[in-house]
């Protein structure tokens, strides 16, 4: 019996999945919700431990990842200050990026995720290249 795999469904990147294993059990599922979620909504990304944090990106540009800080896991838009979102906390100036802090699997509201998911794919600023560029950030969509 062959098993079919769902639609837009991708197995979680492994250094994730030991990422996520790390963690204390709260924040490990916190933190398998997360990634779940984030593969199903960005199925076109690549996935991948980078500064020590699980990390999507979209031909090569940060969108989205998280990290465990003493607030709790923090989910981060590298471009979500643009978003529009008042439930996601804008921090910084010179950067575009936006969060918000979990610290239990039931504060995770998956429309939220899923909406916030939809406009990181539309609204984005170029990471990518922002060394080349001295710092400067250029609007990409």
């Amino acid at each position: 019996m062959k098993l079919i795999k769902p639609l837009n469904q991708q197995p979680m990147n492994e250094e994730i999945k030991a990422y996520n294993h790390a963690q204390t059990a709260g924040f490990k599922s916190i933190c398998d919700q997360l990634a779940k979620t984030i593969d199903q909504n960005l199925p076109e990304a690549e996935s991948k431990i980078w500064h020590r944090h699980p990390v999507w990106f979209l031909d090569g540009n940060p969108i989205a990842g998280y990290s465990i800080q003493k607030a709790g896991v923090r989910l981060m838009f590298w471009s979500g200050a643009d978003f529009g979102e008042e439930s996601l906390n804008v921090v910084g100036k010179k950067f575009k990026d936006a969060s918000v802090f979990y610290n239990h699997i039931s504060e995770i509201i998956n429309t939220d995720l899923e909406r916030w998911l939809q406009k990181a794919k539309e609204i984005q600023w170029d990471y990518k290249n922002i060394v080349k560029r001295k710092g400067e950030l250029l609007r990409l969509k």
